[in-house]
């Protein structure tokens, strides 16, 4: 008992003296560098995580307003500073950038990306930049998206002529699903070289290939108590993990099959090349390009089968969701706003001649639509935050933020910020044509409009965005009126709106799908690639 006492006084003794230690050292520095951003007052354990709803960046930018642009949250047991101006947002990516190069990840993360496998969620180390590399002069170079022109053409054109039938027999369509199977097939045929969705020899492989895209970026986006609360972090309270599991077994099993397929295909096209009958060079798929590399024992870095699996996934769920939601908020935004949609039509009635459905090449000829573009993406960016691990200790805005904390970069905060752009509520794509807003541009440049981010951890798929989205949007806008239903399902009357809620997840998708009956303003089917 004595023992147990005298260890007890000691433990005492060391954590008094530790603690005098510890307040003589932040004696030293400045106050300044003591103090973190203004928070809300916190609860024991849980910390600010009662404050929170379901669409965390909408919760952040409520609390912002009301503590300031530099905003501390106590998460659980994780540190948090949201940022929500452009010079703040300027400070952190950019001044600082290599201090909040890292991304935090998560449960789901983890389980469903192949732990370390991950490029989207991967350390700033030497496979990251290897992999950034290689998209950027390779996966999605401009050589390679030029080389798929024809593919994203015919893709466009499909779905073009899909609403056209629904329009001639006055079906409704929910053009939320055809976007997304829109987008998913030019990205399966870019990558995996992957039939149409919907065909009937394709095993279902794209169906369930944009199933999982829609799954993966669900529970990306979603709150996971045990990655916050320590007491829960071993217990699945919510399923995520189960979820999860199941959503990485079904990927690798679709995966597994379709590069298993390849690498006998490859086989047989090398026997061939070594009998001396060589067919013509085929553009290669992302696919190919990956193998190639894993197969060159000279290459800086070694991709592993679960790199392989992991970047694609990667590239799915960006180009895939992303894509759709962006192209699905302006067809919504455009709708509630006639004169938009009108002098849009105009644009491309001019640039066109209506002798032809609008193209890739005409893009440098449509302001309006890059403008329709930005202003869709000041107010629905695709990516809502950009979120920032720090590998070390940080002074951001005069408070000294320690290493580990996520720092949170409200860009849909800032996009519907009255001090930063005039009637931030109202569509107005002439922000972007008239005046100073002339000079924005969504490259990561301008910090008050980041929906691709900017720097080292910019998206690497913006050229290929910025080619479908004017195609997409200029050719619905060319050949098409809509008549929306409400989130009910009745038709809407004349003059009144589409509802503009969000849902929660990684890309802000609406709450409601779009659906419509689209109605021809032009017949396009003698300009269709058959």
């Amino acid at each position: 008992m004595s023992q147990f006492i005298l260890f007890s006084f000691i433990l005492f003794l060391s954590a008094f003296f530790l603690k005098l230690l510890y307040s003589s050292k932040l004696t030293n520095n400045s106050k300044n560098q003591l103090r973190h951003p203004p928070s809300p007052p916190g609860l024991p354990i849980i910390g600010h995580l009662h404050l929170l709803q379901p669409i965390i960046h909408q919760s952040f930018r409520d609390l912002s307003q009301r503590y300031g642009p530099l905003l501390f949250l106590k998460l659980g047991y994780a540190r948090f500073v949201v940022a929500s101006t452009p010079s703040l947002a300027k400070e952190i990516l950019k001044v600082n950038e290599l201090t909040y190069s890292s991304r935090k990840m998560s449960t789901a993360i983890n389980l469903v990306t192949y732990d370390n496998a991950t490029f989207a969620f991967a350390p700033f180390d030497t496979y990251w930049k290897f992999i950034k590399k290689l998209s950027t002069t390779e996966l999605l170079g401009n050589r390679t998206i030029g080389h798929f022109l024809p593919l994203r053409t015919r893709e466009i054109h499909e779905f073009i002529q899909n609403l056209t039938h629904k329009s001639e027999a006055r079906e409704k369509i929910d053009l939320t699903e055809e976007l997304l199977k829109l987008s998913n097939n030019i990205i399966s045929k870019m990558m995996l070289s992957i039939k149409s969705s919907g065909s009937d020899d394709d095993d279902g492989q794209s169906e369930e290939a944009r199933a999982l895209v829609r799954e993966v970026t669900q529970i990306f986006g979603e709150f996971n108590v045990s990655d916050f609360i320590g007491v829960f972090k071993n217990f699945d309270v919510q399923g995520f993990r189960k979820r999860a599991m199941n959503i990485h077994k079904r990927y690798d099993a679709l995966l597994e099959k379709i590069i298993s397929d390849r690498e006998e295909l490859r086989k047989k096209q090398k026997a061939i090349e070594v009998e001396g009958s060589v067919e013509d060079e085929k553009v290669k798929d992302f696919l190919d390009i990956l193998l190639d590399v894993s197969e060159d024992k000279n290459c800086e870095v070694q991709l592993t089968r679960n790199n392989i699996k992991s970047l694609i996934l990667d590239y799915f769920t960006a180009a895939t969701d992303t894509t759709a939601i962006s192209v699905e908020w302006a067809i919504a935004e455009v709708f509630n706003n006639p004169r938009v949609m009108k002098r849009a039509q105009e644009e491309v009635d001019r640039v066109t001649g209506k002798q032809r459905l609008v193209c890739e090449a005409d893009s440098p000829n449509l302001p309006y639509i890059h403008a329709i573009i930005k202003e869709t993406m000041r107010l629905h960016p695709p990516i809502t935050m950009i979120m920032r691990k720090g590998i070390e200790d940080c002074m951001v805005n005069g408070y000294m933020i320690p290493k580990g904390t996520v720092t949170c970069v409200n860009i849909w905060a800032m996009g519907r910020d009255p001090s930063i752009w005039e009637n931030p509520m109202e569509f107005k794509p002439e922000r972007f044509i008239e005046g100073e807003g002339s000079t924005i541009d969504i490259k990561g440049h301008h910090y008050e409009l980041l929906p691709f981010g900017t720097g080292r951890r910019g998206c690497p798929g913006m050229p290929l965005a910025m080619r479908e989205l004017p195609t997409i949007i200029g050719a619905l806008a060319q050949c098409f009126e809509f008549n929306m239903f409400d989130s009910k399902g009745r038709i809407l009357e004349q003059g009144k709106t589409i509802d503009m809620d969000e849902r929660p997840g990684l890309t802000a998708p609406r709450a409601n799908p779009l659906v419509c009956i689209p109605v021809a303003r032009l017949n396009p089917t003698p300009f269709l690639l058959k």
